[in-house]
């Protein structure tokens, strides 16, 4: 390279199927111009599950992040190099990090992103997680981080409910499985719903008769804001923290895992929430 000349651009991107609603390219880009990380580029790969293996071995030496979505949080683990303690307990990958080796380094952000979006939540040492999914482990990942050590876990799925209770048992964490609708029996102080939107109206039928005045709801959707849930949740007297707040959190997380840079949080919150129109 001549003296004076740009260097290559280094590139990242979000890669899924669907993908072109992701905000990530939002988020990243934002917080490369805040940094004024001119040589950074981000953007976003619609890619299925059959065609991760192949796109990842095409990348070239100029790609150094990858922050993945539905459906290839589970199968990133097939590309992956190593794997963080995180992502496995989680059994999902939403990140993969370049080696300087040219392998790939799996990550999992999403519970960096829950921790950070509710670690001023005072929970009492009990919480209840709402689903049984990838989303749900890290969830149940996320409380145990910050100190819960009682979980009810409310599913429908009894089989991957269990799924998520094993995994909080082998961290030391009293839990149990209950019926979907009676997860507002236990009057949770903090509540995280790892729910798809599709359930939210009919898990929000179970905070219309409750008193919710000491809870703090999660609830990790953040289009359509507020979901039916969360506005039941604010009737019954409770508070609520948007996904949004996840999303950038987990975002800041693979940002500084990408390029060794802190990541300028509030800018990135800004330009979600400019672009949500929140």
């Amino acid at each position: 390279m001549v003296s004076g000349e740009p260097g290559p651009v280094l590139r990242a991107a979000v890669l899924g199927s669907p993908v072109a609603h992701s905000l990530s390219p939002v988020l990243h880009s934002a917080a490369y111009a805040a940094l004024g990380l001119s040589e950074w580029s981000y953007g976003l790969r619609e890619v299925t599950e059959a065609e991760l293996g192949s796109v990842v071995a095409g990348l070239d030496e100029t790609w150094r992040g990858l922050s993945l979505t539905m459906p290839l949080k589970e199968v990133a683990f097939e590309v992956a190099t190593t794997v963080s303690d995180v992502a496995r307990d989680a059994g999902a990958v939403n990140t993969l990090v370049r080696r300087g080796d040219g392998g790939w380094d799996a990550h999992n952000t999403d519970v960096t992103g829950i921790v950070r979006a509710v670690e001023h939540v005072g929970h009492g040492g009990s919480a209840v997680v709402l689903g049984s999914g990838a989303t749900a482990r890290s969830a149940a990942l996320a409380v145990v981080e910050l100190g819960v050590r009682d979980v009810v876990v409310a599913a429908r799925n009894a089989q991957a409910a269990a799924e998520v209770v094993d995994l909080l048992a082998r961290h030391d964490v009293r839990a149990r499985h209950v019926p979907l609708g009676t997860w507002a029996d236990a009057r949770p102080a903090l509540v995280v719903s790892a729910l798809a939107p599709a359930a939210s109206e009919v898990v929000a039928e179970s905070a219309q008769c409750a008193d919710l005045s000491g809870t703090t709801l999660l609830d990790v959707v953040y289009a359509d804001w507020p979901t039916p849930l969360a506005r039941a949740v604010t009737t019954a007297g409770g508070a609520v923290v948007s996904g949004l707040d996840m999303l950038v959190h987990q975002a800041a997380e693979q940002f500084r895992l990408f390029t060794g840079h802190e990541p300028p949080v509030e800018v990135m919150l800004a330009a979600a929430r400019e672009q949500v129109g929140s």
